[in-house]
């Protein structure tokens, strides 16, 4: 991907949906980390970090793979 095209990046703010609505390869990372419940309640209610903490992720680390997606 060219540095021209703009594509914004995944933040520890954003909830599981937005993610997932701006990359749906994120899904993939999601799963790998034991995130099942994409289209429960908490992906739309709860932001990133929370999920990170939810499931005792490194939150760093998850927001790389997910913008690495």
């Amino acid at each position: 991907m060219s540095h021209h095209e703009k594509k914004s990046k995944i933040t520890k703010e954003m909830t599981i949906a937005e993610a997932l609505r701006q990359n749906p390869k994120t899904a993939q990372v999601f799963m790998r980390h034991g995130m099942h419940c994409l289209g429960c309640a908490s992906a739309t209610g709860e932001t990133l970090a929370q999920a990170a903490a939810v499931h005792r992720l490194e939150l760093d680390t998850l927001l790389q793979q997910l913008n690495e997606a």
